[in-house]
């Protein structure tokens, strides 16, 4: 049965979190295993399991000493997953969980091609589109 956790570096399920991220966002795009893991240490992991399987995954890392801001990061589902809710229900439980910790704004940037899943969960749209590792983003944030 899915559902959502929250889990540090040093949990079991940590490395099928990033071999998630690897085969969902980094190989597609050229970027070597393991490329985008800088933030990892400093962040909050949320995973989808089913059946003792990572499924999905998010990041929510803090982006102000006052921890008031954070930014959605390193959204995966699995193929087979998704356009099933798993991702709904990462976002959400991310959300519920930084409400819980007072943040006032959660920021992301969204390859372009996915930004109207972001703001169906309620996030708005801002500034001009940019390149980030070769692939067309935009900004979007939601005020808690």
């Amino acid at each position: 049965m899915l559902h959502i956790t929250r889990i540090a570096m040093q949990h079991p399920l940590y490395q099928q979190e990033r071999e998630l991220r690897n085969k969902i966002l980094l190989r597609p795009i050229g970027v070597p295993d393991y490329g985008w893991e800088m933030n990892d240490s400093k962040s909050w992991h949320f995973v989808a399991i089913d059946d003792a399987k990572v499924i999905g995954c998010v990041l929510l890392v803090p982006l102000d000493e006052n921890v008031q801001i954070g930014q959605l990061i390193q959204m995966a589902v699995d193929h087979h997953w998704q356009g099933k809710g798993v991702g709904k229900k990462l976002v959400k439980d991310l959300v519920a969980f930084a409400k819980t910790k007072e943040f006032t704004e959660i920021v992301i940037h969204s390859r372009a091609e996915v930004t109207s899943f972001y703001e169906a969960l309620g996030f708005k749209t801002f500034g001009d589109e940019f390149e980030e590792v070769g692939v067309v983003h935009r900004h979007l944030r939601m005020s808690l």
